[in-house]
C-alpha cells in the first residue's frame, strides 16, 4: 500500500512539475515573440513606415526605464523617422554617448554597422519649429541644412534658444516629442565626460560600441526601445 501511495504521488508530482515547467517556457516563448514581432527587418520598406498621431515608447536603460509620446503633428517627418527607427530596433543595445548636465542627452548610432550603412544618406527635409523646446522635449541633431537622421537629444531644461537658433542655414531645431515619465532617469545618466566624447562617438558608426567604451567606459546605455501598444 506504501509503495503505491509513493508511486501515485511521485507520478502526480513528476507530471505537475512537468506542466509548471512547460508553461514557464510556453510564457518566456510568448514574451520573445511579441518582442521579435515588433522588430522589423531595415530594408527599404521601413521607409514607407508611417507613425500613428500620437504614439509612445518606452527605453530600457543601465539607469532604468524612461517613456517618450510622441506627437506627429509637432513634426510628421521627425514622427515618422523616429517609429521607422524603433520598429527596427536601431536603438537597442546603443550608447547614450553625449551627458551634459542640466543641458541635453544624446543618442541614435547602431551598435549594428548594416544598420548605420543603411540610414546613410536619408537625411530627413527641414520642418518649422511648431513646439519649443521645453524641459523632457525631444529633437534630431542636425548641423547643416536637410541633415537629421537618427542621432537625438532630450532636453534637460528649457533650451527655449534653440526655438530659433539659426545655424548653417537652418533655423531652430524641431521638438517631435517629449519625456512624459522617467525624466528622473534620463537626468542620472552619466555626465562627467561631458562634450568630450563627441568626437569619438562618429566611429561607433563603423566600429561598434567597444570603440567608444573603451575610451569612456562610464556611458550609459539604451538596452532596448519599443513601442508600446495601447
Amino acid at each position: 500500500m506504501y509503495s503505491l501511495k509513493y508511486s501515485a504521488f511521485h507520478y502526480f508530482y513528476g507530471h505537475t512539475g512537468i506542466m509548471k515547467y512547460l508553461t514557464i517556457v510556453l510564457a518566456f516563448v510568448l514574451i520573445l515573440s511579441k518582442i521579435n514581432a515588433q522588430v522589423l527587418k531595415t530594408d527599404a520598406s521601413v521607409l514607407k513606415l508611417k507613425a500613428p498621431e500620437t504614439f509612445k515608447a518606452e527605453f530600457i536603460t543601465t539607469k532604468g526605464n524612461f517613456t517618450v509620446e510622441v506627437y506627429r503633428s509637432w513634426s510628421p517627418l521627425g514622427a515618422d523617422r523616429f517609429y521607422q527607427l524603433i520598429r527596427t530596433g536601431y536603438y537597442n543595445n546603443t550608447v547614450i554617448f553625449r551627458v551634459v548636465k542640466d543641458y541635453l542627452v544624446q543618442f541614435g548610432v547602431s551598435e549594428e554597422k548594416s544598420k548605420n550603412i543603411f540610414w546613410q544618406g536619408k537625411n530627413l527635409k527641414d520642418e518649422p519649429v511648431i513646439a519649443s523646446n521645453t524641459d523632457s522635449t525631444i529633437c534630431f541633431s542636425r548641423g547643416a541644412p536637410n541633415t537629421r537622421k537618427t542621432s537625438v537629444f532630450i532636453n534637460l531644461r528649457n533650451n527655449l534658444t534653440y526655438d530659433t537658433l539659426s545655424s548653417a542655414g537652418v533655423k531652430g531645431f524641431v521638438p517631435f516629442a517629449k519625456v512624459i515619465i522617467g525624466m528622473d532617469v534620463v537626468k542620472q545618466f552619466f555626465s562627467d565626460y561631458g562634450n568630450n566624447t563627441m568626437k569619438a562617438a562618429d566611429s561607433v558608426y563603423f566600429k561598434g560600441n567597444a570603440y567608444l567604451l573603451k575610451r569612456f567606459p562610464g556611458l550609459d546605455m539604451i538596452k532596448e526601445a519599443r513601442i508600446i501598444k495601447d
